[in-house]
């Protein structure tokens, strides 16, 4: 399958609303072909160079046409793909195009490893201040990727991976490894704040 791309340095992650700023004239010619043909087209991951996977977005709706022909539209994200081919730009267009694979995704967990994951992501959530819980039922790996504290290089490497179960097992192991961290971090906060107060201190048996 051949698709519209538009490299950018984000992962869009599958289910995620995305808005984008759009303000080049290729991505503005883009955009009006997604909008008159009710095309898609892919977010391509670009990390210092440009990567062979993304995700493909559809439009949701235009948010506001700006007189200079600037746009604020909002996406949401469909499935994530390999890039086969690079073609910049496509035939005819001022924006690059490719064709691309579709990865395979398989959504089966166990309910032990989900409760497990829903555990950590709770608590980081928490830590984190995040004003909202996640809903059991609908809480996959990729809803809360982008809130999480990973690098754009574990965003990536986490939408490569072809299963949920192996999602959520990368999600946990980096679960346990922010969570002391972000403790100590509170921690040490607490202790800044405290300096300068009188402080009421229990006497010592020894």
């Amino acid at each position: 399958m051949k698709l519209p791309l538009f490299p950018l340095k984000l992962v869009a992650f599958p289910g995620e609303e995305l808005n984008l700023h759009i303000f080049e004239p290729r991505y503005k010619q883009l955009i009006a072909d997604v909008e008159q043909e009710d095309l898609t087209f892919g977010i391509l991951v670009y990390s210092e160079q440009l990567m062979e996977f993304g995700t493909e977005v559809s439009l949701k709706e235009i948010h506001h046409r700006y007189e200079d022909g600037r746009l604020d539209i909002k996406t949401i994200g469909g499935r994530a793909f390999k890039l086969l081919n690079f073609e910049n730009p496509m035939d005819g267009k001022l924006y690059a195009g490719g064709q691309i694979k579709y990865l395979e995704n398989d959504f089966t967990v166990s309910n032990v490893q989900h409760l497990e994951f829903l555990f950590y992501l709770k608590e980081v959530l928490f830590l984190l201040k995040f004003p909202t819980q996640p809903d059991p039922e609908n809480t996959t790996s990729f809803t809360y990727a982008h809130k999480v504290g990973l690098k754009l290089e574990e965003e990536l490497k986490l939408l490569k991976m072809t299963s949920e179960s192996e999602r959520q097992c990368f999600l946990i192991d980096h679960f346990k490894r922010i969570i002391p961290a972000i403790k100590a971090i509170e921690k040490a906060k607490e202790k800044i704040r405290q300096n300068g107060h009188f402080k009421h201190l229990d006497p010592l048996n020894f």
